[in-house]
């Protein structure tokens, strides 16, 4: 009998390491398809466009699924999540990425691991030791050191943009992974996509392009990914993960995600690498590691 628990806990928590890596993996994607889409789409349009669009799949997968209605404090929660990754961090993302490259845009993404973290310390009453506190204030350091660097994708408007983007999305993947645990993955997302679709829908049709016709291929692609991948499919492997594994232990992961996006931009986008990018990131991974080291209680 313990031999059969510990193989059942051992193979949930490989679960969630896998299925926390694929939604890492999707959300590589998510700004070199975002800076590709705003080349022709205005942001704010793009912002609704792929809500709007992933709300219509996530609710025919509700209907299909015959998903239970959650409660009406899960409604709040939801609307919270919903207002954190649906809304806020695509619209703030795709303002930034009018002002910078997707490869500086990326290194900001190193600090979701710590601001999912602390989110999941405010919502969990948990009290981390002051260590943990220590590296929470380098890794910010960090960004703000290579923020001040002005290296040659920089801009002012655009940092603060990622850094606004970087918190709204903590708290939605924070107060999501939460909801999880005993609501499931998939259907906080969709449950979150379906609040935010009345809105959207009504601003996409509001703010549409006045002419179709100077959208090229490229943004279509970029649009198609942001919607489909980033927006739904994604959050199916990612909420499952954290809510198998754990906030704080698989959010980890997410250090992954400015390495293989740093990587996406300058394979497809063709943006260039440059060692500030590289040091920046590399300073974070060890700040957000040291924080994961003491982000037990006390």
């Amino acid at each position: 009998m313990a031999a059969r628990t510990a193989a059942t806990g051992t193979t949930k928590v490989s679960s969630a390491w896998l299925n926390g890596f694929l939604g890492v993996l999707i959300f590589s994607g998510s700004l070199p398809a975002t800076r590709v889409a705003v080349a022709d789409f205005d942001p704010v349009f793009l912002t609704v466009a792929r809500a709007s669009i992933a709300g219509l799949l996530a609710l025919v997968l509700l209907l299909v699924m015959r998903a239970a209605r959650p409660s009406r404090g899960e409604l709040f929660s939801l609307s919270l999540v919903a207002l954190g990754v649906v809304v806020g961090f695509s619209l703030f993302t795709a303002l930034a990425l009018q002002h910078i490259t997707a490869a500086h845009s990326i290194v900001f993404i190193g600090l979701l691991p710590l601001t999912t973290a602390i989110f999941g310390v405010v919502r969990g009453a948990e009290r981390p030791r002051p260590a943990f506190w220590l590296f929470a204030v380098l890794g910010a350091a960090c960004v703000v050191g290579f923020a001040i660097g002005r290296d040659a994708g920089a801009s002012l408007r655009g940092d603060l943009l990622m850094l606004a983007a970087i918190v709204v999305c903590g708290f939605g993947y924070a107060e999501g992974g939460r909801l999880s645990r005993h609501l499931g993955g998939w259907q906080v997302i969709s449950w979150a996509l379906l609040l935010s679709l009345p809105p959207m829908l009504v601003l996409c049709l509001a703010v549409r392009p006045a002419s179709w016709q100077q959208i090229g291929i490229p943004a279509w692609i970029g649009l198609a990914y942001v919607s489909l991948f980033s927006m739904l499919i994604g959050f199916v492997f990612w909420y499952r993960g954290l809510a198998q594994g754990g906030i704080a232990a698989v959010g980890q992961l997410q250090l992954l995600q400015p390495f293989l996006g740093l990587a996406l931009a300058a394979l497809l986008l063709h943006e260039t690498i440059g060692w500030p990018m590289l040091a920046a990131s590399g300073g974070l991974v060890l700040c957000v590691a040291g924080a994961k080291r003491f982000s037990g209680p006390r």
